[in-house]
Order: C-alpha cells, then structure tokens, then sequence
C-alpha cells in the first residue's frame, strides 16, 4: 500500500514538473522603462512588436495571422504587447496569444495606471490606437503600421532583413 501510494505521489510529482515545463512563459508586465529594454533585449537582430488588446476586434483576426507568420518566420523576434486599458486580462490575454499560436513570442501586457505614460515612452504622438504594429531592423530603424498589418507587407519587409553578417 506504501509502495502503491508512493508511485502515486512520485508519478503526480514528475506530471506536474513535465506540465510546467511545457506551460508558456507568464506574460511580462510591461511598465516604465519596459520599451527601452525590449529594443535592448532585441538590439541586431529584426523584430516585429505588435500592440493588440482582447477588447479589439480587429485584433482577434491578425493575431493567428501573426502567429503563423512568426513559425514561418523564425529569424524575426515577435514580441506581443496587450495595450488594454481594462485591467486584470491576463487570463484572457494568455488564452488569446495561445490559441493564436503566439505563446513562444515574448508576450507583454501593460502593467501600469498610467497607460498615457507608456504610450508616450513608445511614441509620443501615439493615442492608443491598437493593433499598431512597429518593424525594427537590424540597426534599429523603426517604421509602424498603423491598424492592421497586411501579412504581404509583413512578409516583404521579413525579406528585405535578410541574414546577419
């Protein structure tokens, strides 16, 4: 019977080790500062940031669109920013970014009151609007798509970043 109770505990021990091994890493907050880190974390290499929120229709489109974009795309970074200004999402942008196949990318989501802050730390000229997608190449150069972001476009300009020297 200890044996057999044993086996039970080692086996629910080894389950759940393997289940949290699989699970996607847990949305980052993206607060004061956040921006400047992730153009550092991601400075040399072309990488896709993409402002969306669950509130958003047009998003809940382009975001499996996204997600097939970044598995045919490995050599972009895609990172994801939930810019809602309902709090407490997190659930339901975890949700959203999984079944969209986006739960490998970087996944931020705003953590702060003051979202007008953040907004202004990313572009000061920016009023919120989403989905708003930035393209950063390799130097650092940034364009931004305002609205939803035509995966041809996306596919273009993933071409013309070409292979680091």
């Amino acid at each position: 019977m200890k044996r057999a109770v044993l086996g039970l505990v080692i086996g629910g021990m080894v389950a759940c080790a393997a289940s949290s091994a699989a699970a996607p890493p847990a949305l980052k907050p993206f607060e004061r500062g956040s921006w400047r880190e992730v153009l550092r974390a991601h400075a040399g290499r072309p990488t896709l940031i993409h402002f969306w929120g669950v509130t958003c229709g047009p998003c809940k489109i382009e975001l499996p669109q996204l997600g097939k974009f970044m598995a045919e795309h490995p050599d972009i970074d895609v990172v994801t920013v939930s810019a809602d200004l309902v709090p407490n999402l997190n659930a339901a942008t975890q949700s959203m970014l999984d079944k969209a196949g986006l739960a490998a990318a970087e996944n931020v989501i705003f953590n702060d009151g003051y979202v007008e802050r953040l907004r202004f730390e990313v572009d000061p000229s920016w009023q919120g609007d989403i989905p708003r997608t930035m393209l950063v190449t390799r130097d650092g150069a940034i364009s931004t798509i305002e609205g939803s972001a035509e995966i041809s476009d996306l596919d273009k300009w993933s071409s013309e970043q070409g292979r680091p020297q």
